[in-house]
């Protein structure tokens, strides 16, 4: 029994410690992370969303517009005469009642019916166009908000990584000045450089704070804990074709295109039928005799409206020549746009391997430095100069690396 006792607390220990790990282990958040979270909270997306279900709404309603349309209609007058005072009988024979029902059937062609389908099709695909280029624009905005808040914890996390470093120094100088190997100004001079650096580790701890809670703004999360920022994963892609910004042109120009045919297909003749049965009388004579039934039809043919056919094509004609100058104008900056990214992101890469290089040098005299001062044989300005070409270095190679990946993000943007 003692041994099952035992056995148990063992286990629930094991248990226990393994929550507790688990429970303060941080909570690490990547880019697609909160990529997903923007996308799925950005009331522009869920707008253009529904815009298309209205546009296909839109659709059937027209289709089922010019089906046939069947109404019933009910209009009753009683007009009394008075010693001869009131209305002619003549024209309003007294009373009336007429209940009808009728359908009304409009005709026409197959042009009329594909040209509009073609225009709500455009719509749609216009829409679709519009959702894809919002949620590219979004995909964008979060992922510089992202770099901006990865480059200030990487800030925050050396900025420690060197306090700490630093703190230990001080500890072994504030020794060795009581030794007298160190004189009391030396050790001072160091001492603000380490209070300046506990500064700037605070400091960078606000920034990251602050840019880690615009990333959040920015992808609709309200939670106001901070989690450790993932190292994005960002490469260039180089499409085939360049065919995504350029849909536009080519919607309008369809767009274009389908407007001509709408404007001659308003010059074309139109017709309708329309059928009607019910009750209609003047209850004068016999008015359980005028239930009966009618039909009819009407036939409009354009004769002339002084040439607004040839001004309406023209205009069309002038809205095409402003999307092709448009296109052009957007092909060439484009192009323009990718060779510069493409250079600057090889310039960066460029630089990597020199600053680092520097880097490596500039950590190796900090340690050199360090066993130096440590036995006396080294001033304190050397030691502090040294500490400060390191972390110049270092600040340099995050500011690369963030620009080549914001360069890459603009590149991925633009290169559709």
């Amino acid at each position: 029994m003692a041994h099952f006792r035992n056995t148990s607390c063992l286990f629930l220990a094991l248990c226990l410690s393994s929550f507790f790990g688990k429970a303060q282990s941080p909570v690490i958040r990547s880019l697609d992370f909160f990529v997903e979270q923007g996308l799925n909270a950005s009331p522009l997306l869920k707008d253009n969303k529904n815009q298309q279900r209205s546009n296909k709404i839109d659709s059937l309603r027209w289709r089922a517009a010019y089906r046939p349309q069947m109404t019933a209609s009910s209009t009753g007058l009683y007009a009394p005469v008075w010693k001869g005072y009131g209305f002619d009988q003549a024209l309003t024979n007294g009373q009336a009642l007429e209940a009808l029902l009728t359908v009304n059937y409009a005709i026409i062609g197959k042009g009329r019916i594909k040209n509009q389908l073609e225009q709500f099709k455009l719509q749609q695909d216009s829409l679709q166009f519009a959702g894809k280029w919002s949620e590219l624009d979004l995909r964008k905005n979060i992922a510089d908000q992202f770099l901006n808040a990865f480059a200030s914890q990487q800030q925050m996390e050396f900025n420690k990584e060197l306090y700490e470093l630093l703190k230990k120094e001080e500890q072994i100088l504030k020794k060795l000045t009581r030794a007298n190997t160190y004189k009391q100004s030396e050790y001072l001079t160091f001492l603000v450089t380490f209070q300046q650096q506990h500064l700037q580790w605070r400091q960078s701890e606000m920034q990251f704070k602050n840019d880690y809670v615009t990333l959040n703004y920015l992808c609709g999360i309200s939670d106001t804990t901070f989690a450790h920022l993932q190292a994005p994963v960002l490469k260039p892609v180089y499409p085939a074709e360049h065919i995504f910004f350029r849909q536009r042109f080519k919607l309008d120009s369809l767009r274009n295109e389908n407007g001509k045919k709408a404007v001659s297909l308003d010059y074309k003749t139109k017709a309708s039928v329309y059928v009607n049965g019910g009750y209609n009388s003047s209850f004068a004579l016999q008015p359980y005799k005028n239930f009966g039934t009618s039909a009819g039809f009407t036939i409009s043919v354009p004769i002339y409206d002084g040439h607004q056919k040839k001004m309406q094509l023209d205009k069309l004609n002038i809205q095409q020549e402003t999307t092709l100058g448009y296109q052009q104008f957007f092909v060439q900056q484009q192009e323009q746009q990718i060779r510069l990214l493409q250079g600057q992101i090889l310039e960066t890469q460029g630089m990597d391997n020199q600053i680092k290089e520097q880097i490596r040098f500039a950590k190796s005299l900090i340690e050199v430095d360090s066993k130096l001062m440590h036995t006396g044989d080294l001033k304190i300005a050397d030691y502090i100069i040294a500490i400060n070409n390191y972390l110049s270095a270092e600040n340099l190679l995050r500011q690369t690396d963030i620009s080549r990946l914001k360069l890459i993000n603009q590149l991925n943007y633009w290169n559709r």
